[in-house]
């Protein structure tokens, strides 16, 4: 008889442990959502209108990438094994490339925006054991169907960053690792090739 009402308060414990603890996810959940629409929310004000300059476009879309985006995380990931290899001059000037790469991207698409709309919908922990959430958006066309993007969101600090976007299932940064790698293996493994690379559409865009 103790251990059934032993085994009572047990429950009883827990079921109000859970009742205080689902609010808390469900703020964490929210503040995720919420720092992802305003992401997307900032990014249609400040960089689709037609006035706005190239350079001041770019501008825009750089400071945006770094109150956002991991740009370390994400560009070490993306190049993968071959950051152990390389040197730290090599790391500093991939990074800077990168980041460029990524910039010179953003800016040019949202020169093409024709009216498209952004709306954050909800999150989830990207695995039981992961700290990392994943928001979902959807990004919605006038002429065709709403294009699914989800957000990997990691909490760096005290400020949520992201980490990764995936399009309609698709991992940018795991594409762009797979087409990094092969730059690289046809010149060898040499990093340098895939420098050179970066450098050269840097001089092309210009």
């Amino acid at each position: 008889m103790q251990g059934v009402t032993a085994m009572r308060r047990f429950l009883i414990i827990a079921v109000l442990a859970c009742m205080a603890l689902a609010p808390i996810a469900a703020m964490a959940n929210d503040a995720y959502v919420g720092f992802v629409q305003k992401m997307g929310d900032q990014a249609l004000t400040e960089l689709t209108g037609k006035e706005i300059s190239a350079d001041e476009r770019k501008k825009r879309v750089r400071n945006i990438l770094r109150q956002n985006f991991d740009v370390k995380t994400i560009g070490q990931f993306v190049l993968g094994r071959h950051w152990r290899t390389a040197t730290e001059k090599q790391r500093a000037e991939y990074l800077d490339l990168f980041e460029e790469m990524i910039v010179t991207t953003y800016t040019q698409r949202f020169e093409e925006y024709s009216g498209q709309q952004f709306k954050a919908t909800g999150s989830n922990r990207a695995s039981s054991k992961s700290k990392d959430y994943v928001v979902q958006s959807h990004v919605l066309q006038k002429d065709g169907p709403a294009v699914k993007v989800e957000w990997r969101v990691r909490s760096i600090g005290n400020s949520p960053k992201v980490i990764d976007v995936l399009i309609e299932n698709v991992s940018m940064s795991v594409t762009q690792r797979a087409d990094f790698d092969s730059v690289i293996q046809s010149g060898g493994g040499k990093i340098e090739t895939l420098l050179e690379s970066m450098r050269k559409r840097q001089v092309t865009v210009k």
